[in-house]
């Protein structure tokens, strides 16, 4: 049975799938143990721009409130950090992270000559390039391009996404895409993909199509094994039905499965919060709140919160004065959060920004976020960390 190119690609679901795995993944059908102790990254993307200042709140800061008359989150509303800082009234899963000692706080950071474009500025976090630089490799895929050079078990990087981001994509190695292992397995074991492979031969003279077919097989494989791998170690807890939700029950379930996975990557958004963004911010803090909750208890009652790093970033923070629409718009620096039960330092570990020396309104980078990237990969993930993002940056001392 042969197709043509075309027709493969008007498939649906399983073209879609199979584009966002790596090539290397039979070396699946050769698990890895991982053990408690086996250190894993997630990173949960707040995609749009989320607005920092109405995250880590400088309540005692009569500027901030100057600056936004209505959209100024009031102190008596807040969850209170020290007497200067304060969170988002929605993040209490957050507040409850910070009062036991498991969660650190970095403001002001972001990189030099700062881009205001989504896309731009989201490539540079990928990549981790300097502002004029452009790279088509993501600092998780060069990772995976680094720990596997002639090995027989690749380590792994899985996206809870259809979708596969820059940050994932490296020269030799791609991380994975799977939103839902099940409906992944449920598509790969159709018949009529099934029929495909089992009467197909090869034909040297359609390449493109010859490629799509070895693919599809590799998709199948995959599909089979990380959906057997996930149910292996089900996670029974109670997880918050929302997509995020769903996401992070699945993560949870594979980091207790034998999959060589070191990094998950899941996301959020949008908090491109122009318009009306007190309801907006509220409503995503709120989902990511429960969220958190859940799978920080999860990893808690199964003995692997201290070997899980979990830190958030957006891709630029918003402007310090509101507009005249309730929102903000994009701006530079910003906050990320970093939640671990393996945490060195904990609490804010830095000034909150300073709002009498602004950049025509924006707020200062003080931490480039590659000195994040650097400390998490050699220090968590035992990596090279200068190799990997092809300079060195210093380390800094949350782990």
């Amino acid at each position: 049975m042969l197709i043509k190119r075309k027709e493969f690609l008007q498939i649906g679901s399983l073209a879609t799938a199979s584009m966002m795995l790596p090539k290397f993944l039979k070396a699946f059908e050769s698990p890895a143990l991982v053990p408690p102790g086996n250190k894993v990254v997630v990173v949960l993307q707040l995609s749009g721009g989320n607005d920092g200042l109405n995250t880590i709140i400088p309540v005692r800061n009569d500027i901030y409130y100057k600056l936004r008359p209505t959209l100024g989150v009031k102190r008596e509303k807040t969850l209170k950090l020290t007497d200067e800082a304060s969170l988002h009234p929605a993040l209490t899963a957050l507040k409850e992270l910070y009062d036991e000692g498991h969660m650190a706080i970095l403001n002001n950071v972001g990189y030099p000559n700062p881009d205001r474009s989504h896309f731009r500025s989201m490539d540079i976090w990928h990549s981790a390039s300097q502002s004029d630089q452009y790279w088509n490799t993501g600092w998780i895929g060069r990772y995976l391009d680094a720990q596997c050079s002639g090995c027989d078990k690749p380590t792994y990087a899985l996206e809870v996404d259809d979708v596969l981001s820059l940050a994932l994509k490296g020269s030799q190695a791609n991380a994975i895409a799977v939103k839902d292992p099940k409906r992944l397995y449920g598509t790969a074991n159709e018949k009529f993909f099934r029929e495909v492979l089992k009467n197909h031969k090869d034909h040297h003279d359609e390449e493109p199509v010859e490629y799509l077919y070895k693919t599809m097989a590799q998709t199948l494989s995959s599909a089979d094994y990380i959906f057997k791998q996930s149910r292996l170690h089900p996670t029974n807890a109670s997880y918050p039905k929302t997509e995020l939700g769903n996401g992070f029950k699945t993560i949870a379930s594979l980091i207790y499965s034998d999959i060589n996975t070191k990094v998950y990557y899941i996301s959020l958004g949008s908090f491109d919060t122009h318009v009306g963004q007190d309801a907006q911010q509220t409503r995503l803090f709120t989902q990511m709140s429960d969220a958190i909750k859940a799978f920080t208890a999860d990893l808690k009652k199964n003995n692997r919160f201290e070997d899980v790093l979990l830190f958030t970033f957006s891709e630029f923070g918003r402007r310090v004065a509101q507009n005249a629409s309730n929102g903000t718009d994009h701006g530079t620096a910003n906050n990320m959060f970093l939640i671990s039960g393996g945490l060195k330092q904990k609490g804010i570990l830095n000034d909150l920004p300073d709002l009498t020396d602004l950049n025509e309104g924006d707020l200062k980078f003080k931490i480039d976020f590659k000195s994040v990237y650097a400390t998490i990969l050699r220090r968590w993930l035992n990596a090279d960390a200068d190799k990997i993002l092809g300079a060195h940056y210093d380390m800094l001392d949350f782990i």
